[in-house]
């Protein structure tokens, strides 16, 4: 396989509206996430919400794969990573450098990374490293960025010409194992396991959110540790890299569903089944439709790749089926599909959603308390997860 099929593969839920273009997608450096395109299940009504929801998920490093040539569904080496690329440091207030970040992206950035050396320190100012494509304009983009976020003037900023071979690496060499917790690691392909005795979840996340890294997938990573005991069914509702339901296998659970909107996620989340030695018959993966989104056939932009034969119908049909159903997105996508993603839990079955942070959860609580009883709520640096058991006769309020 080549360095860049390795590398590119792709992501799911996570939804921005500023990004109006082709898909968004984030990949690399610790924390891993993409911005898909805005049809993604629902209509995000504000954006400043949307970014609020962005933050921590969006500080580390993204790649934009629209600004990518694309064969058979996949970034080639010669075409995409034999090219020069601007790389620009941007020194900016720290209590705006997540939002900035995240808007540079929307208005031209091919990547974005907030120096992590920096991150640990209590100055006021600190540095976000991005890319650009050679021909973008890079004092456009920072200005629209910085007006944005409501910065009065550009921030001050240095540009250099790089080779990607050299982003690559550099990408690859920050992504180190992560520990859940004890006896659990999650592991990028390229690098070896710091305990063959523990449970190792080996990935090449590529473009797909979820690397274990993150708090939400942390917190679901541990949520399947104390539920799984042997023999469940799991439903991964927004599978992105196949993260949890991989685990989910690993822990004990007989069956794993991912169900994804993406077609590059989906492709994503097989090849790291794969790579744990996860037959296809252990975990079934499917597009789903996306709320109010275009139909399949008009939902994958990469040639070589039909949405059709990522579709499982069977599986999407099949409601009040599984003992745990995870869905780890974002706000509003939870609001708008709670009934969806009950309908797939067993009356009795633990429902988590996750994806929020923590003063959006009065308003997830309140939604998802006419489907869920016993409701509890888990926090890790202002992200949560909610659970809760679903209800054994439907709500008649």
């Amino acid at each position: 396989m080549s360095l860049a099929l390795s590398l590119l593969r792709s992501h799911f839920f996570k939804h921005l509206t500023c990004c109006n273009s082709a898909t968004t997608f984030f990949s690399f450096c610790r924390r891993i996430h993409c911005l898909p395109p805005t049809n993604r299940f629902s209509s995000v009504p504000s954006a400043k919400a949307a970014r609020q929801q962005q933050l921590s998920k969006l500080n580390i490093t993204a790649v934009n794969c629209s600004t990518l040539p694309l064969h058979n569904g996949t970034v080639t080496s010669h075409d995409a990573f034999s090219l020069p690329y601007l790389s620009v440091r941007i020194c900016c207030p720290r209590h705006v450098a997540d939002m900035l970040s995240e808007s540079l992206m929307c208005f031209g950035a091919s990547s974005t990374t907030i120096d992590e050396q920096d991150s640990h320190e209590t100055g006021e100012e600190i540095w976000i490293s991005s890319t650009f494509d050679i021909d973008q304009d890079v004092k456009d983009c920072i200005s629209r960025a910085a007006d944005s976020v409501g910065l009065k003037e550009i921030p001050d900023y240095k540009v250099e010409m790089n080779d990607h071979t050299d982003w690559i690496k550099q990408s690859q060499e920050s992504f180190h194992p992560v520990e859940i917790t004890e006896g659990l690691w999650v592991v990028p392909e390229w690098r070896n396991p710091p305990d063959l005795q523990a449970i190792n979840i080996v990935l090449n996340p590529g473009l797909a959110f979820g690397t274990g890294e993150h708090p939400t997938t942390k917190l679901c990573l541990l949520l399947l540790r104390r539920l799984v005991k042997g023999g469940e069914y799991f439903l991964d509702y927004g599978t992105g890299s196949g993260v949890l339901a991989i685990a989910a296998l690993k822990f004990g659970a007989d069956l794993s569903v991912g169900f994804d909107i993406e077609p590059q996620a989906i492709t994503s989340a097989r090849h790291n089944a794969a790579l744990n030695n996860i037959g296809p018959e252990k975990l079934l993966l499917s597009l789903v439709p996306s709320k109010n989104g275009p139909q399949f056939e008009n939902e994958c932009p990469y040639e070589g790749i039909s949405s059709q034969d990522l579709y499982n119908s069977k599986i999407i049909a099949e409601k009040d089926k599984y003992d745990v159903v995870i869905a780890n997105i974002l706000l509003y996508p939870l609001l708008d599909l709670a009934e969806r993603i009950i309908s797939y839990a067993k009356p009795g079955a633990v429902v988590a959603v996750s994806g929020i942070i923590s003063e959006q959860v009065p308003t997830v609580v309140e939604h998802y308390s006419q489907f869920l009883e016993d409701i509890n709520v888990s926090t890790m640096d202002d992200w949560a997860c909610i659970t809760g058991s679903k209800k054994t006769e439907p709500c008649t309020t």
